[in-house]
C-alpha cells in the first residue's frame, strides 16, 4: 500500500533511504512511466523504498490562476497510477507561494535530504525546479554531492521521432485523434471519477446521464464523443458523453455527462471511467430544448455506429 504525503514540513519519511524521481506526471504518459519504473528498479536494487514526487496543483496551474492550462489527468487518478507502478511512497506537495519562493538548495536539503533520505534522484528531460526554475540537473547533482545522493536524468523516449509529452497528448485530444493519445499514453484516454448528482435534466429529456466533475481544473477536451464507461459492468459499456459548461441550459462549472445506452441501474455513488473513442462535434448553444434533444438522437445514433466500428485498444507498457 502506498503512502501519500503532501508537506514538505515534518519528519523522516524514509529512514532507511529511498530513490525518488520526480515529476509533474500529469496523464502518466509513456515517458513518465518509464521514468518512474527506472526509479523503482533502482529502489528494488538498493533496498530502499521508491518514491515518486509530484506536486498539487501543478506550478502552471499557480502561476496562471487566471487562464490555467488544461489538465490530463486530476490528483487521485495520479496518486494511483504511481502507485500502481510501483511508488512505496506519493509525494503530491502543494505548491503555494512559500514552495514557488523556495530555493533550489532549500528544497534539496528539505524535501530530498531531510524527509526522503534520497541515496537516488531521477529526472525527465529538461527538469527545472526550485525558485524561478534556478535549479537543473546539474544543480540537482552539485546538491547531491553535498547530500550524499547521485541524481540523473532519463533519456527522452521518443514516438515517431519526437518526444513523448503531455503538451503532445493534449494536441492529440484537442485534435480529436484519440489514436495518437493512446499511442503516447500506453493506454486509451480516460477520465475516472465518482458519479455525482446532476440536475436531472438529462433524465426528463430521456438521456439519464452518469456525471463527474473534473475538480475545478480545466480539462484537456470538450465537447460530444462517443465513450465506453468502465466500472459499472463486467464490460466497458458503450455511451455517448458530453464534455463542457451545458451552454444551453446555463451550465458554468465543466462536468463530464456519460450518457449510457440501453442501461437502467443506479450508478450514482460509484466510481467509474469514462474512455474517449471518437469526437463526434463541438460544445454548442441550441435556440430552445426540442432543439437540443434533436440533436442528441443524432448524437446518440452516430455514437452507437462509431462504436460498433471500433476495436477496443489494449494497454500498452
Amino acid at each position: 500500500m502506498s503512502r501519500l504525503f503532501r508537506d514538505v514540513d515534518g519528519g523522516p519519511l524514509c529512514p532507511n533511504g529511498s530513490v525518488v524521481c520526480i515529476g509533474a506526471f500529469d496523464g502518466l504518459h509513456l515517458g513518465h512511466r518509464a521514468l518512474v519504473r527506472h526509479a523503482v528498479d533502482r529502489a528494488r536494487t538498493l533496498g530502499v523504498a521508491a518514491v515518486a514526487l509530484s506536486f498539487e496543483p501543478l506550478p502552471r496551474e499557480f502561476f496562471a490562476p487566471a487562464n490555467p492550462p488544461p489538465r490530463l489527468s486530476l490528483a487521485r487518478a495520479k496518486f494511483e497510477g504511481l502507485r500502481d507502478l510501483g511508488a512505496d511512497v506519493v509525494g503530491l506537495l502543494r505548491f503555494g507561494d512559500r514552495l514557488a519562493a523556495m530555493s533550489p538548495e532549500a528544497f534539496v536539503e528539505r524535501v530530498l535530504a531531510h524527509r526522503l533520505r534520497a541515496r537516488e534522484v531521477w529526472v525527465g528531460p529538461e527538469f527545472r525546479f526550485g525558485h524561478r526554475r534556478a535549479g537543473d540537473i546539474h544543480v540537482l547533482q552539485g546538491e547531491g554531492a553535498r547530500h550524499g545522493f547521485v541524481a540523473g536524468e532519463i533519456e527522452p523516449l521518443l514516438h515517431e521521432g519526437e518526444r513523448v509529452s503531455s503538451t503532445r497528448i493534449r494536441q492529440a485530444l484537442v485534435a480529436g485523434d484519440f489514436d495518437v493519445a493512446a499511442r503516447l499514453l500506453g493506454k486509451p484516454y480516460a477520465v475516472s471519477g465518482r458519479v455525482v448528482r446532476g440536475r436531472q435534466l438529462g433524465r426528463t429529456l430521456g438521456y439519464p446521464t452518469a456525471n463527474l466533475r473534473f475538480g475545478g481544473k480545466v480539462p484537456a477536451l470538450r465537447g460530444i464523443y462517443a465513450t465506453r464507461v468502465h466500472g459499472v459492468a463486467e464490460v466497458p459499456w458503450p455511451s455517448v458523453s458530453s464534455f463542457g459548461t451545458r451552454p444551453t441550459v446555463g451550465g458554468v462549472e465543466p462536468l463530464l455527462e456519460a450518457h449510457l445506452f440501453d442501461f437502467d441501474e443506479d450508478v450514482y455513488g460509484r466510481r467509474i471511467e469514462v474512455e474517449f473513442v471518437a469526437r463526434l462535434r463541438d460544445e454548442e448553444k441550441f435556440p430552445d430544448l426540442p432543439t437540443l434533444v434533436a440533436q442528441m438522437h443524432r448524437d446518440a445514433a452516430q455514437a452507437r455506429r462509431l462504436l460498433q466500428q471500433h476495436t477496443p485498444r489494449r494497454a500498452t507498457a
